[in-house]
């Protein structure tokens, strides 16, 4: 595997027109709403600078959204590694004995079975069973568990865990002391073991402590990519330390730095979900084809009842994947037709759509209905004022190891 990319670096993509998306020192009890201002710059934010990052507003962050272009960072980490800020990431802490059993009565899925050193998705529902987040828990300790949420749901998430949890435990605002970093990529375990030995043994939504450039972190097995990668929680006063190293040449391997640009245009490949996108407060898990996650055998949850009566329900709509059928990318918001003759009634709407770095055509997510979601089947996106064709495909657009080029 070579360390460099064919790629011109200055080689920019069509960016959707959706923003992009889908943490061991002294904790703070959370501020009051007041108080509760996010910095405005990254902690890394000078060293961004003089990589040359060209930066963004999003969520109260000023945030690199590329840095030697967005095309080149997303082929570089799905051949070899990126590195991403996440710096934004909403972070709180769940502490006590008695944590667990309460965020369990939080959010739809099953906590009380959560093993120490293990991690699970999850989310987060009002009353009526409409999203408000969705959620990595992670169970640091058998009284520590950190949770992962939207930087735009802060928030929302901050005022939900502080209702429900209540005085059971103790929540805290992580992000006040902790920030998050991700190694995403097929050399990202080879990169990241060079740095941390030992963190190759951590198993797929796993957790564990580990020392990287002589400072203290946690380093998780998720990601947001469809690559193998690594989320790394560090203090935000030592995050440089382990951000130089993990940029650091292992053999012929070298990670790069990765903007918001190419980390949207990586998870919409994956198909996994963005907050505001695919995943809204209109809708239920069950509606975004995540009924999987609830957990209705729980005797109390927040939600529990709607979501019930939802289960019950059949499908009125279905998230599908479209592939372009031209050069034209189907963009958030585009209304989707069945019949191009016809355009008078939308069958649907496009939640994501971009040009794909890695497969090579223009790719996009909808919500269409179920009489529509026929894989192999042709629908005509509004693509500023244009019916541009799109076939129906099945989730995910790309899989590690696939052979790229459009599908037959």
């Amino acid at each position: 595997m070579c360390s460099s990319d064919p790629v011109d670096p200055s080689t920019e993509l069509t960016l959707p027109d959706a923003d992009p998306p889908t943490t061991l020192t002294s904790l703070s009890q959370l501020p009051s709403p007041m108080t509760l201002t996010p910095p405005t710059k990254s902690p890394l934010h000078a060293l961004h600078a003089e990589a040359g990052a060209r930066f963004t507003d999003f969520a109260g962050w000023t945030l690199p959204l590329r840095f030697s272009g967005e095309l080149f960072e997303h082929r570089r980490t799905r051949a070899e590694a990126g590195l991403f800020d996440l710096c934004h990431m909403a972070q709180f802490d769940v502490i006590g004995p008695k944590g667990l059993a309460a965020l369990d009565t939080a959010v739809v899925g099953d906590m009380g079975s959560l093993a120490v050193g293990r991690a699970r998705y999850t989310m987060l529902c009002n009353e009526s069973g409409g999203i408000l987040d969705d959620l990595v828990v992670y169970r640091l300790t058998s009284e520590h568990v950190r949770i992962i949420g939207n930087a735009t749901n802060h928030d929302v998430v901050r005022e939900a865990l502080l209702t429900r949890v209540g005085s059971a435990a103790r929540v805290t605002d992580a992000g006040v002391e902790w920030t998050l970093v991700a190694l995403q990529g097929p050399a990202a375990e080879r990169i990241l073991a060079h740095a941390a030995p030992g963190t190759e043994a951590i198993r797929r939504f796993g957790v564990a402590p580990a020392t990287i450039a002589g400072v203290r972190c946690w380093v998780a097995r998720t990601g947001y990519t469809g690559e193998d990668g690594f989320e790394i929680m560090v203090g935000r006063s030592e995050v440089e330390a382990i951000w130089k190293t993990l940029l650091e040449p292992v053999d012929s391997t070298i990670a790069i730095p990765v903007g918001l640009a190419a980390r949207d245009s990586l998870r919409l490949e994956a198909a996994l979900p963005l907050y505001g996108n695919e995943l809204t407060l209109e809708l239920t898990p069950f509606d975004a084809g995540f009924g999987h996650l609830v957990r209705l055998e729980k005797p109390a949850f927040v939600g529990r009842e709607a979501l019930a009566a939802r289960a019950g329900r059949p499908d009125q709509v279905r998230l599908i994947g479209l592939v372009g059928e031209t050069s034209r990318s189907a963009r958030h918001g585009h209304l989707l037709y069945a019949d191009p003759q016809q355009p008078t009634r939308a069958v649907g709407h496009v939640t994501s759509g971009a040009p794909s770095p890695t497969l090579g055509h223009p790719i996009a997510m909808a919500y269409v209905e179920i009489s529509s979601a026929v894989v192999g089947n042709l629908l005509w996106a509004d693509v500023r004022g244009r019916l541009e064709p799109e076939r129906i495909v099945s989730l995910p657009f790309y899989r590690r190891n696939q052979p790229k080029g459009r599908p037959s």
